[in-house]
């Protein structure tokens, strides 16, 4: 493989534009399926097979009409008055007329009035002159009749309104939730009511904001220091680009026939721009130290930078690629979907770095090492000074360095004993957001539990119409329960075998209280139930949130036990050693421990809120551990693979014991620390997004890195490998027999290349490939 890439390298490097213009074909191709066809994104987290899931999954079958996605907005009238004054009253009727009249929206007006034309013979008007009335807030009235979906507070200082989709939110056109807004936005205008959306209004979350480019911009600067110019910088920034560009732009383009969550196209852009930016960094470096140590001209380093670096990029992007690929074997299709458009970035990247990378460096030439740097190139600089101080210090403390790692990141630890799975509500917006005001209005005005009422479906067993007495007694069951604000019923089919009813809690969406009401729900109205003949289910925000949670958290130990099998095998067959895989796994298993345990202390427990402009407590996202595990898994192995290789080349070539670790230490860890710098920019500058999904992924893979890059790769490994000394990379002697010798870093190719004459630079340079 080393001599392919080394070919391949040469051959972009003597023919840049024909490897360029391939990718821009690419691109194009691209760009043409994203203006031919419409983008689908969406922010459900959905997985199939769950009770609160096949609630709604049932009631899409049996009432079409209340399967869509739900819409609330909450208007608020100005300090010291009130939302129901007559012209208050007009400008929420103009709200009402203005969302009725948006596509895709079911007008509840019509629906209603057409059951009442039928009078008795309606299981619904039957059903509703039945129910017992419910306490709550009053709806808004016109001509005497209570407007469908609008409510004002008992202080009359807001008005919430609620209506439903034909389809749900992320099968609707993009823009149609902000076209929807706007137009209840421009009804109130004047009457100086405002309007603001729900959480459950966002469709596309804002994806690129500032935060995130300044986390490039810290990665841009990364990279000029380590590189030495603005040219070597700006290569592996315009190869990431490219690579993540067609990544993502892939996924975007399936969007049209497939359900993407907008995670997907979040995780992808996270994951490309990172390794991709260190992947191209890896080679770059490699191609300056050979024309700068070795003194090749640029055309031949960078043939043998792909043939050897760019081999140890493709050992780590492989590696990603299967800890994401492994997410399969949970079987769930969100998560097999954020891993599949994952893993194609990141295949798209590294085959980036190594055709597209090259193929800028055949246009750059000998620009790429400019006279000063070739001039100024020294034995003191190429001796790493400060890293071979750091690593002797390291080695010599060996005994209370490792055991002081490994307390440490036992402590970051303990937060995550006590992490809480669920979703983000409004509350973990950010303040002044719409959805977090809105939030904030619901829940001063009418209270905590309705912005996350309950859906209780009641389904007659028998081919008859549910019996009205019947499904009184269990608004009353319901309404008994403890912590039910009100009960109320929301909708029947045409045949009147099933009926909907909704049920405000006392607590909020992500309470202990009400995750306990659902539970209870499920576990005490079935017998009453049973006596009146239903079948009773119960959905909602907080149902699904306990059902996703249950879920994922029963199949992360499957998959981290995949994860550790891999990572044994992988590691087994890199370094050839028993003890080096064990040690890196286990250092794996703390980097993932310790980075659920800050994760929990930021969002759970409102540890550095105010350094991150955040204000409110959250439970951790569902989905957030078993996405961090793979992806961490990937990086990890990376860094080890680039540092602990390097002590087993100093080995190779002679050194031993403490001297291969000092040495190997040396070499790998400037390029390493630039790379964990620049991945933890990148991901950190997620961590300032609007939209707390987004957040909670960025400080959890920046925490992640932060932790097992500097704490367990770069202080944690060379203690433990000093302490093991030679005895490190003892392999039994059947083992050494069958397994083969992968030669990640290219060792045989370089040593080839280096007994044989090296190819004379080629006769013509590309276009400005001059020397300056």
């Amino acid at each position: 493989m080393s001599t392919l890439l080394y070919r391949i390298g040469k051959a972009a490097y003597i023919h840049p534009w024909r490897f360029i213009t391939a990718w821009l074909l690419a691109v194009a191709a691209l760009a043409a399926s994203l203006t031919a066809f419409p983008m689908h994104l969406g922010n459900e987290i959905r997985i199939d097979g769950t009770p609160a899931q096949q609630v709604i999954d049932d009631l899409a079958e049996r009432l079409p009409e209340a399967s869509g996605g739900q819409g609330i907005i909450a208007f608020r009238a100005p300090d010291g008055q009130r939302v129901d004054t007559p012209a208050g009253r007009r400008a929420l009727l103009a709200a009402v007329d203005a969302v009725y009249r948006s596509e895709h929206v079911i007008d509840a007006r019509t629906v209603l009035a057409a059951e009442a034309a039928k009078g008795q013979n309606s299981a619904l008007v039957r059903a509703m002159t039945a129910f017992p009335a419910g306490s709550g807030p009053a709806p808004l009235t016109a001509d005497a009749q209570a407007v469908p979906g609008m409510l004002v507070s008992e202080d009359g200082t807001a008005a919430l309104f609620t209506f439903q989709f034909d389809v749900q939110t992320f099968e609707l056109p993009t823009g149609t939730v902000d076209q929807t807004v706007e137009a209840a936005a421009h009804a109130v205008e004047g009457s100086g009511l405002t309007a603001y959306p729900s959480s459950t209004m966002v469709q596309v979350p804002e994806v690129v904001g500032a935060g995130e480019i300044i986390g490039v911009l810290v990665a841009a600067a990364v990279l000029v220091v380590t590189l030495g110019s603005v040219i070597s910088a700006g290569l592996p920034l315009l190869s990431a680009f490219l690579g993540v560009g067609t990544g993502v732009g892939g996924a975007l383009a399936l969007s049209h026939l497939m359900q993407i969550h907008s995670l997907t196209v979040v995780l992808a852009l996270m994951l490309g721009l990172a390794v991709g930016i260190d992947y191209a960094l890896f080679i770059v470096n490699r191609q300056r130290r050979l024309i700068l140590d070795q003194r090749l001209t640029a055309h031949e380093a960078t043939g043998r930078a792909v043939g050897t670096a760019g081999n140890a990029v493709l050992f780590a992007g492989a590696t990603v690629v299967i800890a994401l690929v492994a997410l399969l074997v949970i079987d769930i299709t969100l998560l097999s979907t954020m891993a599949l458009a994952a893993a194609a970035t990141v295949i798209l990247v590294v085959a980036a770095s190594l055709t597209f990378l090259p193929a800028l460096l055949g246009l750059a030439g000998e620009r790429v090492c400019g006279p000063r740097a070739r001039r100024t190139v020294s034995t003191r600089a190429a001796a790493h000074p400060v890293a071979t101080s750091w690593a002797r210090l390291l080695v010599r403390r060996r005994h209370v360095v490792a055991p002081a790692a490994v307390v440490v990141a036992l402590a970051l630890t303990v937060p995550g004993l006590s992490m809480r799975l669920g979703l983000p509500a409004g509350e973990a917006y950010d303040v002044g957001t719409p959805q977090r005001t809105s939030y904030e209005i619901v829940e001063s005005s009418f209270g905590k539990g309705y912005n996350g009422p309950l859906i209780v479906s009641a389904t007659s067993v028998s081919a008859q119409p549910i019996d009205t007495g019947d499904l009184a007694g269990l608004a009353g069951d319901l309404d008994r329960l403890d912590g039910v604000t009100t009960v109320a019923l929301a909708g029947m089919d045409t045949s009147g075998r099933t009926a909907i009813l909704t049920v405000i809690p006392d607590g909020g969406p992500n309470d202990e209280s009400t995750a306990d009401l659902v539970r209870a729900i499920r576990d005490r109205t079935g017998d009453g139930a049973a006596a009146r003949h239903l079948t009773v289910g119960v959905t909602g925000f907080a149902a699904l949130a306990i059902d996703i949670s249950d879920r994922l958290a029963d199949v992360l130990p499957v998959y981290l036990g995949v994860v550790l099998t891999l990572s044994l095998l992988v590691l087994l067959l890199v370094f050839r050693s028993v003890l080096v895989p064990v040690k890196a796994t286990l250092g794996f298993l703390l980097s993932v421990a310790a980075t659920f345990g800050v994760t929990t202390a930021v969002f759970q427990w409102g540890w550095l809120q105010d350094l991150l402009g955040m204000d409110a407590t959250t439970p951790v996202l569902s989905i957030l551990p078993i996405i961090a595990t793979g992806v961490l898994y990937g990086l990890a192995m990376d860094y080890q693979v680039f540092l602990v290789s390097s002590m087993r080349e100093a080995r190779v070539h002679g050194r031993h014991g403490h001297d291969a670790v000092i040495h190997g230490y040396a070499q790998a860890s400037r390029v390493v620390v630039a790379a964990a710098v620049i991945m933890t920019a990148v991901f950190a500058g997620f961590v300032f997004n609007t939209d707390p999904m987004i957040k909670q992924f960025g400080l959890a893979l920046a925490a992640g890195i932060v932790v097992d890059a500097f704490l367990i790769r770069l202080t944690l490994v060379p203690a433990l490998m000093a302490a093991f000394g030679d005895a490190a990379w003892n392999l039994p002697g059947p083992l050494a027999r069958l397994l083969p010798d992968l030669d990640i870093e290219g060792d045989r190719l370089a040593g080839h290349l280096t007994r044989a004459t090296p190819d004379a630079p080629p006769a013509r340079q590309p276009a400005g490939a001059g020397t300056v």
